[in-house]
C-alpha cells in the first residue's frame, strides 16, 4: 500500500502482506485462481461487476479496497489510514458490503478484502463514519498504550527493528506483539468473516513480524481463510518475503518488476524459465501481478499507460503456470494522489476514467484459458531469440505472443488434438492438424490463445 502523511509527503511505501502458520494454501483454494482487484470501486459497483463480468468470465476472486472507516479526503490513500474498524468508508456501509459479498458469491466469485492492520492514521479529525480521533487515540478502540514506542518514521530497511517498530510515513504503528492489539485485530477480521469474506490481503505485512501475524491468524474463526501478504522484496533488506510463506501466500514483486524490464528492454525469449528459475518464491505460495495500485503510480512496473506491452504482459501472466495472478483494475490518473472517479461509483466500464482492465477482451478471455489449462505443464516452447514466443499447456492449450514490430507467420508445433479452435485473442478460428501443427499469422504486438473446449467463437 502506498500512503502519505497528512502533511502531504508522498508515500508510495514498501508494504507487506502477512499470513499465519496454519495450512498455507497453494494459491487461492479452488479451481479458479485469478483475482480481479477492483481498486477503489464502491461495493455496489463491485456487486454488479461480479454478476455481469467476473462470474461469467471465470474469475475466482474479487479483491475490494479497505472497508474500514478512515480519514476524510478525496485522495485514494485515505482508505489506508483507518480510524476505526467499522465498515464506514467512502466505498459503502455495512449493508452495502454484506450485499456485495452475497451477490458475488451468487455469481461464483469469492471475496478478498484489502486489510489494513499494521497502523492507524496520522493527524486528528473525524472519520468517514463520524468517529472522532487523534493520532494514538481512537476512542473505544486503541489508546497510546497500544502503539509501538518508536514514534519516528522508518529510516532504514536494513534494520529489522526500525522496519517493524517505527512508523510507516508517519502513521501510528500498532504494537502487534501486544495481546489486546492482537485480539482487537482478530475481532475486526472475524467480523469480516461473519459477513462471508473468503480471504484477506494483508497490507504492509513487512512492517509486522511474521510471528505476530501467525498469532492473529490463529485467532480467526476460520484460520484457513485465504491470506495474501504484501511483503516487498528488497535486496539486502533485513525483512525478506520468505519469512512469511509459512503463514500463506506472499506477493512476489520481483515478478512484476522483471516483467517490465523484459517487455520494455529485453527479449521475451528470456521468459522460458520464468518463476523459480529466476530465484522467486515457490509458485505454490506466490501471488503475482503485472501491476498494482502502488506500482502503476511509482513507475516500477508496467501500467495501462504502456498499452500493448501491458496487455501482452497480462496475457503472458495468465497463460504461464506460476503463482496466483491478480489483475489490477483501476482508473486513469495524471495526479498520482487522485481518488476514484465519482467517489468509487462505476456506472459503466471505460467511462469517467475507469479503465476496467479486468474486462479488456484480451485479458478477460485469458481467465477461461487459465482455468481450462490448470495443472498442465509448459510444453512445446518456441522463441525466435527475440520478442516472439509460443508455448503450450500440455494438451489443453497453446499461446503465441508477438511483441515484435512486424507481423509473424509460422507453423507451431503443439500438443493439442486435431480440430478447430477459437483464438480467443481476436475471435477467429484456427485449425490444428493431425500432427498437432498450427499455422497462424500474428500482427505486431498481438497474441494467439486457444484451448480445449473452445472450438467456436
Amino acid at each position: 500500500m502506498a500512503r502519505r502523511s497528512l502533511a502531504g509527503a508522498v508515500a508510495l511505501a514498501a508494504a507487506s502482506v502477512v499470513m499465519t502458520p496454519t495450512a498455507a494454501e497453494a494459491s487461492p483454494p479452488g479451481t479458479k485462481d485469478v483475482t480481479a482487484v477492483l481498486f477503489e470501486w464502491n461495493f455496489a459497483s463491485v456487486a454488479r461487476e461480479c454478476t455481469n463480468t467476473l462470474g461469467p468470465a471465470g474469475y475466482g476472486y474479487v479483491q475490494v479496497s479497505p472497508p474500514a472507516e478512515h480519514i476524510q479526503g478525496s485522495t485514494w490513500w485515505t482508505s489506508y489510514q483507518p480510524v476505526s474498524y467499522r465498515i464506514a468508508g467512502r466505498l459503502g456501509d455495512r449493508t452495502a458490503f454484506r450485499n456485495m459479498v452475497n451477490t458475488c458469491h451468487a455469481a461464483g466469485v469469492k471475496v478478498v478484502v484489502d486489510t489494513v492492520i499494521n497502523h492507524m492514521s496520522a493527524g486528528n479529525g473525524t472519520g468517514t463514519g463520524g468517529s472522532p480521533y487523534t493520532k494514538y487515540d481512537y476512542p473505544g478502540l486503541y489508546s497510546r498504550y497500544d502503539f509501538d514506542n518508536c514514534t519516528s518514521q522508518i529510516t532504514t530497511y536494513q534494520d529489522r527493528w526500525n522496519v517493524q517498530n517505527c512508523e510507516l510515513v508517519g502513521l501510528a504503528d500498532l504494537d502487534t506483539g501486544e495481546e489486546y492489539v492482537r485480539k482487537t485485530i482478530a475481532g475486526y477480521m472475524n467480523d469480516l468473516l461473519s459477513l462471508g469474506v473468503d480471504g484477506f490481503r494483508i497490507d504492509a505485512a513487512k512492517h509486522m513480524p511474521a510471528a505476530d501475524l501467525a498469532d492473529i491468524k490463529s485467532r480467526l474463526t476460520n484460520p484457513s481463510a485465504y491470506w495474501k501478504q504484501e511483503v516487498i522484496h528488497g535486496s539486502g533488506e533485513a525483512v525478506q518475503p520468505a519469512e512469511y510463506t509459512g503463514n500463506g501466500d506472499v506477493q512476489e514483486f520481483r515478478y512484476a518488476y522483471d516483467l517490465k524490464r523484459v517487455f520494455t528492454n529485453e527479449n521475451l525469449a528470456y521468459l522460458k524459465n520464468y518463476g523459480e528459475g529466476w530465484g522467486y518464491l515457490n509458485s505454490s505460495v506466490s501471488g503475482v501481478f503485472v501491476d498494482n495500485h502502488d506500482t502503476e503510480r511509482n513507475g516500477s512496473t508496467l501500467s495501462y499507460k504502456d498499452n500493448a506491452a501491458y496487455t501482452l504482459a497480462n496475457v503472458f501472466m495468465l497463460a504461464w503456470p506460476y503463482g496466483a495472478p491478480d489483475i489490477n483494475s483501476g482508473y486513469e490518473f495524471s495526479d498520482h494522489d487522485a481518488g476514484p472517479p465519482n467517489g468509487g461509483r462505476v456506472d459503466a466500464c471505460w467511462q469517467s476514467g475507469w479503465k476496467c482492465q479486468h474486462a479488456w477482451p484480451e485479458i478477460r478471455s485469458m481467465v477461461a484459458f487459465r482455468n481450462a489449462t490448470r495443472g498442465q505443464a509448459v510444453t512445446d516452447w518456441w522463441d525466435n531469440g527475440g520478442d516472439a514466443i509460443a508455448f503450450g499447456r500440455g494438451s489443453k492449450g497453446f499461446v503465441a505472443i508477438n511483441h515484435e514490430s512486424g507481423s509473424l507467420t509460422r507453423t507451431y508445433q503443439t500438443s493439442l488434438p486435431a480440430g478447430t479452435y477459437c483464438n480467443v485473442q481476436n475471435n477467429t478460428t484456427v485449425k490444428v492438424d493431425g500432427s498437432g501443427r498450427l499455422t497462424a499469422t500474428l500482427g505486431s504486438r498481438t497474441a494467439l490463445a486457444v484451448y480445449a473446449g473452445k472450438s467456436s467463437c
